[in-house]
C-alpha cells in the first residue's frame, strides 16, 4: 500500500512525475544506482531518525554519512536511528523503499547539501522496487523540506 500512497502524493502535487518500478530490488545505494543508471550519490537515501521527542526524516546522498555533531547543533539533538517496525509506523513505507512521498502523516523533512550538486537525484517511492527522478530542489519544495548540512565531510 506505500507505494500507492507515494502515486497518489505525485497525482495530487507533481503529476508530471512517475514513479518507476524495476525488476531488481533498489533497496540499498548500490543496487538503486545500479538499477537506475547512476552514479551512487545520486540515490537520495531517506533516513528517520528520531532527535528527543521528534521523529524526523534527513534525505541525503546516497553515500553521505550523518554526522551525530551536526546533526546535534542542527536539528536541536542527538539522533537515533528507529527500527525497521518504528520506521513503518512513522512512514509507512518499509526500510529500503523510505522517502519524504505520501507519508500518513507530517514529519519534518530535512534535506541536505550533498544532494545540491545534481540535477537530478533518485530517492525510493515507497517500496523496495521503486524509484522517481526529481531535480532536488523540486523534491525539497514538494516536501516542504529545510535545506541543512548534516552529512560527515
Amino acid at each position: 500500500m506505500s507505494i500507492e500512497s507515494v502515486r497518489a502524493f505525485f497525482r495530487a502535487n507533481a503529476p508530471d512525475i512517475d514513479v518507476i518500478e524495476t525488476e531488481a530490488s533498489s533497496a540499498t545505494v548500490a543496487l538503486a544506482a545500479e538499477a537506475h543508471g547512476v552514479e551512487p550519490d545520486q540515490i537520495a537515501k531517506t533516513i528517520c531518525i528520531r532527535v528527543g521527542e521528534r521523529t524526523v526524516l534527513v534525505v541525503m546522498a546516497g553515500t553521505a554519512r550523518l554526522d551525530n555533531r551536526k546533526c546535534r547543533e542542527t536539528l536541536g539533538g542527538k539522533p537515533r536511528m528507529l527500527t525497521a517496525d518504528e520506521v513503518l509506523e512513522a512512514t509507512s513505507h518499509p526500510v529500503g523503499g523510505v522517502c519524504p512521498f505520501g507519508l500518513p502523516s507530517a514529519l519534518p523533512v530535512y534535506c541536505d547539501r550533498s544532494l545540491e550538486k545534481f540535477d537530478t537525484v533518485v530517492p525510493a517511492a515507497g517500496a523496495t522496487n521503486a524509484a522517481v527522478r526529481i531535480p532536488p530542489q523540486r523534491m525539497a519544495a514538494l516536501t516542504a523540506a529545510e535545506w541543512v548540512d548534516v552529512a560527515q565531510g
